[in-house]
């Protein structure tokens, strides 16, 4: 009697196992496992929703974000061939057009004519096709290697290991030794 009357004077009630009844009432509630099963079963729901839309809305902003990185750089590409057509243009027109506009053919023309295609080739060569050449083999690979392997690459954290000959010996030995013991 005389615990009962401490446990009544401080909150605490007998009937509840010796808890206060908000405690008491509060447990009762959070053991309920049916609702709680669903309503955490409903959370996660939701958050895996939520993450499954911030994971799509990345990917589609990156989508657009490549397809405009992706058209710019062909683009330079289109612009590098109109640099070509150009040059080609200038070339025609400051050489071999000048040198067959003013041949004189009764005063050597047929060497004035061989020097002018001469300048002409050399300019074409070095200018047009080396240059040229270099340069739109360069973007085209940074296009293969940076921009179209972005599509396949994933980046998974595997250690990159060559390919070797003599690693594919070792191996071989040791699963040999393997075998035999």
């Amino acid at each position: 009697c005389h615990m009962t009357a401490m446990m009544r004077s401080s909150g605490i009630n007998a009937e509840y196992g010796g808890k206060s009844q908000d405690t008491a009432e509060y447990e009762a509630l959070s053991y309920d496992s049916d609702d709680d099963e669903m309503v955490q079963r409903e959370r996660h729901e939701a958050q895996a929703r939520l993450d499954m839309w911030v994971h799509q809305a990345i990917h589609t902003i990156e989508f657009c974000l490549g397809v405009i990185s992706n058209t710019a750089s062909y683009l330079r590409l289109w612009a590098l061939s109109l640099a070509h057509s150009e040059l080609s243009t200038v070339l025609w027109d400051m050489t071999l057009y000048y040198g067959f506009s003013s041949l004189d053919w009764d005063k050597g023309g047929f060497v004035l004519l061989f020097l002018v295609w001469a300048f002409w080739a050399v300019l074409t060569v070095t200018i047009l096709l080396c240059m040229e050449g270099l340069s739109a083999f360069l973007h085209a690979l940074r296009l293969h290697w940076v921009e179209f392997q972005n599509k396949f690459y994933g980046g998974d954290g595997f250690k990159f290991l060559p390919f070797s000959f003599s690693l594919i010996l070792e191996n071989e030995e040791n699963l040999e030794e393997i075998s035999n013991i």
